[in-house]
């Protein structure tokens, strides 16, 4: 008599999957996902061995209701390893809880590393799982050549590689339960030209000689997707060039023409994201863009409807046409070691990827990130795209990783007329006092002043004339924010009085356009963003738009003063501090004063060449945005609900995000001078709200000061 077959799951309507069935069908999956990169056969063996621990009687057991833990994922990794095939042992191993370090051979059994799980059968420590042997044969698997030769490129492999097995896991899992494949998207990177085709189809022939310049911009964009075979790019285009649409046009052209299957634009904050994902969906359709970020909730509510519940699941892996995030969730997830951050690496192969604002890029980590591009270029089948105004000065990086690909410029300065786009005019006017600063601004209707500090925005907003006066800090939470935003662009546009101060969060791609800026001493990148916000539409001339570049009452913060030495320096030599000389002087600069040590700060890099496989640790290590605060959460208008919610004992992830747009974080100093002042409420989860309302304003946010009036912080 035949035994019972082995089951996988079993679904909540008591349908069964065998593990053979799951085995098979995950390996087909992975192996069509990792063809992109050369990595079929080590896939395929991963999704073959990823769960045959699960022939052990125990895990029959467990499945069957019986509370007992047990490790499948050992099992796989073992056969793996025993193979010769250490890519696939690590894949298998991570599968649930994550891609673990190698360690070293001295680890015991009892460790968490992929060396220490070896051991687990040969100490006995496994539960027989023999009985795979008379259903499965684990194929011999040849890996890609350039996987033999270097180190790092084997850790980078792994990672893609374990992307392939969790998502076709994930999937086969998810059909399994509902019943039901999950639906691809069908629409094709010809049919979104097609669209692309007909959004632009009323701007030629274009009238007036600005557009006709756009329009030679946007041409050569196109002409350049049709030539170039897939590479490493650049895109320089002044501002007002029409970057945005001029970028997906030569990613669709370049997509269409070398069979590469979707876009993705990563965008260094939320703000810009906000705006391009908007362009792009009015282009392309709502179907086809995923706005991917910690700020967006798609609300899988009983009333959801499709096509959230499709942009929702496109969140874990990417499958759908174009996909926008940040910079953020792009470079850590492929520096990540759980499933769910590494699921959707396999869909960036094979892609278009434009780096927005790319000199946004953080220095401590820029090296990690060039280095990671330079591998997607190299061996992943991507083209990359550095589009930026102020492009920078990276090509020395990408040489040391990426010798035989040079960075290859779409938009040559002789493509257009940089001077028709040339909207302001710089004025350098030395060290002001904050009332000489107050008066100079009182003195216009319409003016915006950017400064350093935290501090200083609120000082001086103190010393203005209030009517018609704002704010604008990350003291304030990001929907009050937003508040103040469309205030001061519906007065903007009425031509109301409307004078602001704010911190450098602005220049992040918001849409403003003041008569006149004045901007503190800052890195001439931060400069010539802050000149976005001044004449922006183009409406007043050059000459009468006027940056005003000054140094305030307060010491520069350590922080910014390497790129105010270097923006200084870039100043002085040269009069047009907007040319493509003086930018790519200024940035030349800013990293021969960091160094390379600063451009790595964590050590990533060497720490993936010295260690076995450091997984965990570099997880760990790599943060982009690596600064040392606490939330505090403020219940302000909505937010009160949401404070209370979190407060009667919610704290589910859906509640944490939409909390996310009432947060406001602060150093740890803040933070503590506010607890012992009896203004936080901390929660047994680490969660802070702010028990006094009195110190959150309605035009400043978050005061710098504790109720005891002791702490002052910038």
């Amino acid at each position: 008599m035949e035994s019972s077959p082995c089951i996988a799951h079993i679904s909540d309507d008591e349908r069964s999957q065998t593990v053979l069935a799951h085995l098979q069908n995950v390996a087909l999956l992975a192996k069509s996902f990792a063809h992109p990169f050369s990595g079929d056969e080590q896939a395929e063996l991963a999704g073959l061995a990823h769960d045959i621990g699960k022939y052990s009687d125990s895990f029959q057991k467990r499945l069957r209701g019986l509370p007992i833990r047990v490790d499948h994922s050992t099992a796989g990794a073992v056969e793996c390893w025993g193979r010769g095939q250490p890519f696939a042992a690590f894949a298998v191993a991570g599968h649930h809880g994550g891609l673990p370090d190698g360690g070293s051979q001295t680890d015991g059994p009892d460790q968490t590393t992929l060396w220490g799980r070896i051991k687990r059968k040969e100490w006995g420590l496994l539960e027989s799982y023999e009985a795979w042997m008379q259903e499965v044969m684990l194929p011999k698997t040849e890996v890609p050549d350039f996987t033999e030769r270097s180190g790092s490129e084997w850790v980078f492999f792994t990672r893609m590689l374990y992307s392939c097995l969790v998502d076709a896991d994930f999937l086969d899992t998810e059909a399994f339960m509902e019943g039901q494949s999950r639906e691809r998207y069908q629409t094709s990177i010809e049919q979104l030209w097609n669209k692309l085709q007909d959004y632009i189809s009323g701007w030629f022939p274009p009238e007036g000689e600005l557009n006709r310049q756009r329009c030679k911009i946007l041409e050569q964009c196109i002409q350049e997707g049709e030539t170039r075979a897939p590479g490493l790019f650049s895109l320089t285009v002044p501002t007002g060039g029409g970057k945005t649409v001029a970028s997906l046009a030569f990613a669709l052209t370049h997509a269409k023409q070398h069979g590469l299957k979707r876009v993705i634009y990563v965008i260094p904050y939320t703000s810009i994201i906000e705006q391009t994902a908007e362009v792009f969906r009015e282009i392309l359709g709502v179907e086809n863009v995923l706005e991917h970020h910690s700020n967006v909730l798609y609300d899988l509510d009983r009333e959801a409807d499709p096509h959230t519940i499709s942009l929702a699941k496109a969140t874990e892996n990417w499958d759908i046409p174009v996909v926008v995030t940040t910079a953020v969730q792009f470079f850590e997830s492929l520096y990540a070691c759980r499933s769910s951050q590494c699921r959707k690496l396999h869909n960036i192969a094979g892609s278009v990827v434009i780096f927005d604002e790319a000199q946004m890029l953080p220095i401590p980590y820029l090296r990690p990130c060039v280095w990671a591009i330079s591998q997607l270029v190299k061996r992943y089948g991507i083209s990359a795209v550095l589009c930026t105004a102020t492009q920078p000065a990276l090509e020395p990086i990408f040489r040391e990783f990426l010798p035989q690909v040079p960075v290859q410029e779409l938009c040559p300065p002789d493509t257009c007329q940089w001077d028709l786009f040339r909207r302001v005019t710089f004025r350098q006017t030395g060290s002001l006092t904050w009332d000489e600063l107050t008066a100079q601004l009182n003195a216009h209707d319409q003016v915006l002043c950017i400064v350093n500090t935290r501090k200083a925005a609120q000082e001086i907003y103190g010393r203005l004339d209030r009517a018609g006066s704002f704010h604008l800090s990350t003291l304030m939470c990001p929907s009050h924010r937003k508040v103040q935003l469309r205030e001061i662009r519906r007065r903007l546009k009425e031509g109301l009085p409307c004078r602001v101060v704010s911190t450098s969060l602005i220049e992040a791609g918001v849409d403003v356009d003041f008569p006149a800026v004045f901007r503190e001493i800052a890195g001439l990148d931060s400069i010539l963003q802050a000149a976005g916000r001044c004449n922006r539409e183009g409406r007043r001339s050059a000459e009468e738009s006027v940056v005003h570049i000054f140094k305030g009452e307060e010491k520069a913060p350590p922080l910014f003063s390497t790129a105010i030495g270097a923006g200084k320096a870039a100043m002085a030599r040269y009069a047009d501090i907007a040319s493509p000389e003086a930018i790519h002087t200024y940035f030349s600069e800013l990293l021969d004063l960091k160094g390379c040590d600063a451009q790595d700060k964590e050590r990533i890099l060497p720490l993936i060449q010295s260690e076995f496989f450091p997984f965990r640790k570099v997880a760990e290590r790599f943060h982009l945005i690596d600064s040392p605060t606490r939330t505090v959460y403020i219940p302000w208008e909505e937010g009160a609900n949401l404070v209370e919610q979190l407060r009667t004992g919610g704290g589910g992830r859906e509640l944490f995000r939409k909390l996310g747009q009432y947060g406001v974080s602060v150093y740890e100093q803040h933070f503590a001078a506010l607890e012992a002042a009896g203004d936080l409420e901390v929660l047994e989860n680490g969660a802070a709200i702010l028990r006094n309302p009195a110190l959150y304003s309605d035009t400043t946010g978050l005061s710098l000061e504790s109720d005891s009036g002791k702490g002052l912080f910038i």
